[in-house]
């Protein structure tokens, strides 16, 4: 039973003539004939009393037309919902992103994207480069926005930097400047301050410690083990000063002293990453073309 059958029969059960039906269908007329016939034989029933001027449907077409008819119209359902998800007015995105990212940002792609495209939803889960890198791995994820180099290399995944961000130095302006008072402050002058620190598995905390102990110190942790909201509010309160990326301290900059870090500083490269053996979908390489052009 063929799809165009079906068409050919409703066709015919509807205006009860081959002639007008194959002009409905735009389809020849002996064409069409031989379809219902070639339909008739599948079934093993004939589906129409033919006679000169009058076509009526047997009891066969008779329990054939509402099945057909539902058929085409989930046929057409279907075909509609594609061609939503083509022309991006529905569907998901499932992005993952570092939780300094998501502060930082993307708050303003994601607003220009939902202000385009408001019938895609987009959904964020936020982690360490290690946890989405295993996500997009199980096929949890479409994108995800990561710290490169990748804590475990995967040929698996195609990598894309997305940006270069300097780390500046927060700190409640209340307290005392770290570094003597100086506009810059120097990875050494970070020795004997207490640092707030992220948790484990956080990038910022595994570049920060690797950052000190290359000048020759442990760093003495106030507090550690929050999220990126957490180590702001901790700064805030004069519990210590962290070392965050600086669109994070723009954006939170209320209540909080800015520091930049004296050559050469630190830097961190953030990679837009997703499967390589499977091409993302249709909304989500729509949210990648923006990213990529911010």
């Amino acid at each position: 039973m063929q799809f165009q059958q079906l068409q050919y029969f409703v066709a015919v059960a509807e205006t009860r003539h081959f002639t007008r039906a194959a002009d409905l269908v735009h389809v020849a007329q002996p064409s069409l004939s031989q379809q219902i016939k070639a339909l008739e034989r599948e079934l093993g029933a004939d589906l129409f009393l033919r006679a000169r001027g009058n076509i009526t449907l047997t009891d066969a077409g008779e329990a054939l037309l509402p099945l057909a008819r539902r058929i085409l119209a989930d046929a057409d359902t279907a075909r509609h919902e594609v061609q939503e998800l083509v022309q991006l007015r529905r569907g998901r995105v499932r992005l993952g992103a570092t939780p300094s990212v998501c502060t930082g940002l993307l708050p303003d792609v994601l607003r220009a994207f939902h202000d385009r495209y408001p019938g895609i939803q987009l959904l964020i889960e936020e982690g360490g480069s290690h946890d989405l890198v295993r996500e997009l791995a199980r096929g949890a994820l479409d994108l995800a926005l990561v710290v490169l180099p990748l804590p475990t290399p995967s040929p698996a995944l195609t990598t894309v930097e997305l940006l270069r961000e300097d780390l500046v130095v927060v700190s409640s302006p209340e307290a005392p400047r770290a570094g003597g008072g100086r506009r810059t402050v120097r990875i050494a002058d970070l020795e004997g301050e207490r640092l707030v620190m992220f948790r484990h598995g956080y990038d910022l905390r595994e570049l920060t410690v690797a950052a000190c102990r290359a000048e020759g110190f442990e760093p003495d942790f106030a507090v550690e083990g929050g999220e990126m909201d957490a180590v702001l509010g901790f700064v805030r309160a004069g519990l210590g000063v962290a070392v965050v990326p600086r669109m994070v301290a723009a954006r939170s900059g209320r209540g909080l002293r800015v520091t930049p870090l004296a050559r050469p500083g630190l830097h961190r490269t953030i990679a837009l990453a997703h499967r390589s053996d499977v091409a993302p979908p249709r909304a989500a390489r729509e949210l990648q073309r923006m990213l990529l052009e911010r």
